[in-house]
């Protein structure tokens, strides 16, 4: 059951002059709606994200070698050349700052790949914001988060690192100032799902009013969670891969305040209110076969 305990007391990047060292935290949809398609293919969502403590390992140090020097650990296999996402987050920001710089990175990874959880994403930003701090921040604010949306519609949200509601194409973020910190049961059934496939699958049902009810219901006390947790691409990957629906299921059964698949799946989790509660269900998964079993808190 290997939880991350490391959210607790541990900074999000610690380093020195040439060298930082990052944690890049996996993300849970509590709730995504798609009220929307733009006419360059790309849909409208409104959704409420949180950052949890499953984490993927940067190391980025200085060479004397100019280029970007990138390897993959963890036992997830990545493609570690200039396709990678996080290769190509490197070299868009020495561009951008006009850096002619040698950069070693080691990426290790813990995040399950296309799972709906954003691993890819969040490395993208960990880079960004790691190379900000080793180059004593070369670029503003503004131009950082200009090129996250430039590498993918999460990123942005990962440069936050806490609650958001993300809207546009998820590249619009607002930060949720007070949101509980849930214990989470992150399940893998160990499945990849490419998010341009579900969307591609997605049977267009409009919400109106969406971001309205969010914030409406973010501002209960207490909150209600039943009333926030929804996935409009659920029903897609689950009509595909029947283990999001009989992961939901398990999860419910083992006290889980509500369940629900996260982005475009298939990692399914369970909401529970104590360390406790969600330990006692991840072993009951277990015992039932599951793998990938994850305990986490929201950060």
């Amino acid at each position: 059951m290997p939880g991350d305990e490391r959210e607790r007391g541990k900074p999000p990047h610690e380093g020195r002059r040439d060298r930082v060292h990052l944690l890049a935290p996996a993300k849970l949809n509590l709730r995504l709606k798609v009220i929307g398609r733009r006419p360059d293919g790309y849909h409208e969502l409104v959704s409420v994200m949180v950052p949890v403590g499953l984490f993927d390992e940067l190391d980025i140090r200085l060479r004397s070698v100019s280029g970007i020097e990138l390897v993959c650990k963890g036992g997830i296999a990545l493609a570690a050349g200039e396709h990678n996402l996080v290769h190509r987050a490197a070299e868009a920001f020495l561009d951008a700052a006009g850096l002619n710089a040698g950069l070693a990175i080691e990426l290790t990874k813990r995040i399950p790949v296309a799972a709906g959880l954003g691993g890819g994403s969040s490395d993208a930003a960990a880079v960004l914001l790691g190379l900000s701090r080793l180059f004593d921040s070369p670029l503003s604010r503004r131009r950082l988060l200009i090129l996250a949306r430039s590498l993918g519609a999460d990123v942005p949200f990962f440069l936050e690192q806490k609650p958001c509601i993300a809207r546009g194409i998820g590249d619009i973020i607002e930060p949720i100032e007070v949101l509980p910190r849930y214990w989470y049961v992150l399940v893998n059934p160990g499945i990849a799902v490419s998010t341009a496939w579900a969307f591609g699958h997605l049977k267009l049902r409009l919400t109106t009013g969406e971001y309205a009810f969010i914030v409406k219901t973010l501002e209960k006390k207490p909150l209600e969670l039943s009333e926030l947790l929804e996935n409009d691409l659920e029903t897609v990957t689950a009509a595909h891969y029947p283990a999001v629906g009989n992961l939901k299921d398990a999860l419910k059964r083992a006290g889980a305040l509500g369940a629900l698949m996260s982005g475009s799946g298939p990692t399914v989790f369970g909401v529970f209110e104590s360390e406790r509660q969600a330990s006692l269900a991840a072993e009951r998964l277990l015992d039932e076969g599951w793998p990938h079993v994850f305990v986490v808190r929201g950060t």
